[in-house]
């Protein structure tokens, strides 16, 4: 049996045990959606998909697509709109931006059900730090893995000509994959990395060829499908355990701090007045 959902941020496809989320932010969506999609930001509605698929004892393995239209990141001419700034500027956004960041990572890291991240294009910002916040991953071979918020506009046009901290997941997340002084520079000056280079470093699993990755993906689903569900389901708890002290630790620090440098771009000058009336 197959069922299928849809919301405005996600496309949901149950088989079985499985439960697969493929991200619409490519899509065209209808007014009715359009709207809704305002009122809640992706990663909140992620977090609520993911709570109420950690309710449902039918589903045992999750794959999350991630990449290719949805880059994790905006152009710098979205960056620049006077709508974007009005909307980083408004009380309730802030919150709900920072209260989605937060719950998505813990939610990712606390769920018993193992997720397999598929990375079918480039993940820059956000979208980087969701993949990595997977429990398998599995990249396009050429997909570029990478923080927009401090790289000035190397990443153009994705990502903005201004500085912000981090707060996506990478402040928490850089220190569990990499050396302090390579966390640092990926975060501080935007460095990148291909997946091929992650997967000889270990920090991802596999890095294949674009006509390889639907067969690898599958292939770990049915591996984990094969295991008991309840082993299965207490091995991530045990061994996730340190993620979910490091999040403790670092995550609303690198969202908060994020959310204050959005409320101090005009004073910066980066941000004219004039564009907001």
């Amino acid at each position: 049996m197959i069922d299928r959902m849809q919301s405005p941020h996600f496309r949901i496809e149950r088989a079985g045990q499985l439960a697969t989320i493929w991200a619409r932010s490519g899509e065209k969506l209808g007014p009715e959606e359009a709207e809704a999609a305002k009122k809640v930001t992706s990663a909140l509605a992620l977090a609520n998909l993911l709570d109420a698929l950690r309710a449902d004892d039918g589903v045992r393995v999750i794959v999350l697509h991630r990449g290719g239209a949805n880059h994790g990141g905006n152009s710098t001419k979205h960056y620049n709109s006077p709508a974007w700034q009005d909307h980083h500027n408004d009380p309730a956004h802030i919150w709900q931006t920072f209260s989605g960041i937060v719950r998505m990572h813990e939610v990712m890291a606390a769920i018993e059900k193992p997720i397999v991240v598929q990375v079918d294009g480039n993940i820059i910002g956000g979208g980087c730090w969701i993949a990595l916040s997977g429990d398998f991953i599995v990249a396009r071979e050429d997909a570029i893995f990478g923080d927009h918020h401090l790289a000035m506009g190397s990443y153009d046009p994705i990502g903005p000509p201004f500085g912000l901290v981090p707060g996506d997941g990478g402040t928490a997340l850089a220190p569990l994959f990499f050396s302090p002084p390579i966390a640092k520079e990926m975060l501080m000056l935007g460095k990148s990395f291909t997946a091929k280079e992650l997967a000889a470093q270990g920090v991802i699993n596999y890095a294949v060829p674009e006509s390889e990755i639907d067969a690898k993906v599958a292939d770990l689903v049915k591996r984990l499908l094969d295991r008991p569900a309840y082993p299965l389901a207490w091995c991530k708890r045990a061994v996730n355990r340190h993620v979910v002290e490091q999040l403790n630790r670092t995550l609303d620090a690198g969202a908060g701090y994020e959310m204050i440098g959005l409320s101090q771009l005009e004073r910066q000058g980066w941000v004219d007045k004039k564009t907001l009336d």
